[in-house]
């Protein structure tokens, strides 16, 4: 794990270290705003986004890491979560909405990060909500970004599909006059004033061939 892409060089200084303080932290990007939580207590900032601590509250599902260039999906589960939560569950179009999960290391019996490391960024397919007596749980599949390549896309090198994804432009306007078009390439001309392949070379060859006899 010490050789991962986009690993902190302070993640890895502290992997060597004794104690370890890792935590997950969980950013699900709704219309209306943010949810942002993380494994600990009290409030937690990573970047400019601070975050409430759940505790045990916030799980997050076994990361796979290798090295094949595939897209493995994350479970997030948040339990006892307040009316704010549910309600965004409830109301919020989620499907396909951002949601970014980080894995950090904090200082040892304090809320500063020392580092953190992206452990899946993608988006969220599926939100089921449980209600028990001790309160609603809220599960979230999230799967990684990565899943786009496997997806075929609709889109083509023609006019529809560039205005499509950029209206007015006007760079694939003649693609569909070219199907049909001859092009000469690399052929004779038989047009007055062509270039080296045409007229009547005769001449050219009679005054090389007077050079070289003299």
């Amino acid at each position: 794990m010490a050789t991962r892409q986009g690993l902190d060089s302070s993640i890895v200084n502290r992997l060597g270290a004794d104690e370890q303080a890792l935590f997950f932290a969980v950013k699900a990007e709704f219309d209306t705003d943010d949810i942002l939580v993380w494994s600990g207590i009290d409030d937690l900032v990573i970047g400019s986004d601070t975050y409430t601590g759940a505790g045990t509250l916030l799980s997050v599902s076994n990361s796979e890491d290798n090295l094949e260039l595939k897209s493995n999906g994350l479970v997030v589960a948040l339990s006892g979560m307040d009316t704010t939560v549910v309600n965004y569950a409830l109301t919020e179009n989620y499907q396909n909405r951002p949601i970014t999960i980080f894995m950090g290391q904090a200082m040892g019996g304090t809320n500063e990060v020392e580092g953190t490391l992206t452990l899946c960024k993608g988006r969220m397919t599926r939100l089921v909500i449980n209600d028990t007596p001790e309160g609603s749980t809220v599960t979230i599949d999230a799967e990684n970004r990565l899943v786009d390549l496997d997806r075929p896309s609709n889109l083509r090198y023609t006019k529809e599909s560039q205005n499509f994804l950029h209206s007015g432009d006007t760079g694939f306007n003649r693609v569909a006059s070219l199907q049909d078009k001859q092009i000469n390439w690399g052929k004779t001309s038989d047009t007055a004033g062509g270039g080296g392949g045409s007229g009547d070379n005769s001449r050219g060859r009679d005054e090389f061939s007077h050079i070289q006899r003299n």
